[in-house]
């Protein structure tokens, strides 16, 4: 048969051997084959819209994770060691007025002192909420020391009252008092809890292109695998398989672990959103472990989202670059 007249085996069959032994671009590239310009097509469209997900994902999942670890270190620890001196300092308010100094007395103001230095030492709130706290624990010490000087005075003194009367108004001045000092710092943490834990408008639209771009991904790859089997008559391609079944795996797993981490952060804003107090301080510390456990994990996968990203990439570009190399004109 002659050159003229060789048939050509399939529409993305490479150049063919001319009757001299030479290569020659097959009639269909010559009658105008568009195969060469949908693999180009495809391939670019691929990777760019694996690098808008790895991208999308990446900054959906850290706008989420980022501030488990603050949230679980600091800003809890900091509210529960805030509600634990507000309450101390309560109960050392009710023995306040006894007649000789009383050890629960003592107990009750260094719980208030050690969780005050507890909450200083979370670092929570930043300079300034050091220093109010800072000051907070100096009013504690003048505090107790007033009390005990009222507590040496025989019992209806004026000398006693007056005492007593300066360490009330150290403990509970509206101005500059220790209880609404604290108050006003537990008001700050809380609010810096609410932030942390809020899955705000940007998250919600950041998430949706996520998804969005997930979808238009898994389509694009279906596709083309549907493109190359009826232009190269093989069933499957391997990279772009791979490929797929790596972006639908990591997917997964991070929509998995972003869902227990925000679960966990909720459950410890609905903990946390009310004064508390006597044991239920003990069961909030050890239920805000339990629902932030494993949090700095999962946050710290956020850069095998990057790795996975490349892993696609490099998938996709080893599944197209053979039917992209084969299909090239090169002239002779």
């Amino acid at each position: 048969m002659s050159a003229a007249t060789d048939p050509v085996h399939d529409g993305g069959t490479p150049a063919t051997a001319g009757a001299g032994g030479g290569r020659r671009v097959p009639p269909e590239r010559a009658a105008g084959s568009t195969t060469a310009h949908d693999l180009a097509v495809r391939h670019r469209l691929l990777l760019a819209l694996t690098a808008l997900l790895t991208l999308s994902l990446f900054l959906s999942y850290e706008g989420v994770h980022g501030d488990a670890d603050p949230l679980r270190t600091s800003s809890a620890p900091a509210v529960l060691s805030l509600d634990t001196a507000l309450y101390a300092l309560g109960q050392a308010e009710a023995d306040a007025g006894a007649a000789t100094p009383t050890s629960d007395f003592q107990k009750q103001i260094s719980v208030a002192a050690q969780s005050v230095a507890a909450a200083a030492g979370d670092d929570a709130g930043g300079p300034s909420a050091q220093q109010a706290l800072q000051t907070v624990a100096a009013l504690i010490t003048v505090y107790a020391v007033k009390v005990q000087q009222a507590q040496q005075q025989p019992t209806g003194s004026v000398l006693r009252e007056a005492y007593l009367s300066y360490a009330t108004s150290i403990l509970a001045d509206p101005g500059s008092g220790i209880l609404p000092r604290l108050k006003v710092l537990q008001a700050q943490r809380r609010a810096a809890v609410h932030r942390q834990t809020s899955f705000g408008p940007l998250l919600w639209c950041g998430w949706a292109a996520t998804l969005l771009l997930a979808l238009a991904l898994v389509c694009a790859l279906l596709e083309t695998q549907l493109f190359l089997r009826r232009r190269f008559r093989r069933r499957y391609n391997r990279g772009l398989l791979g490929a797929g079944a790596l972006l639908l795996a990591g997917l997964a797993v991070t929509l998995l672990f972003t869902v227990w981490t925000h679960t966990g952060m909720t459950d410890t804003r609905r903990l946390l959103d009310r004064p508390l107090s006597g044991r239920e301080l003990n069961h909030a510390g050890r239920a805000t472990a339990a629902y932030l456990a494993d949090t700095g994990l999962r946050a710290a996968a956020a850069g095998w989202i990057l790795i996975g990203g490349i892993l696609v990439m490099a998938l996709t570009e080893t599944g197209l670059r053979r039917h992209i190399d084969e299909y090239r004109f090169r002239p002779r």
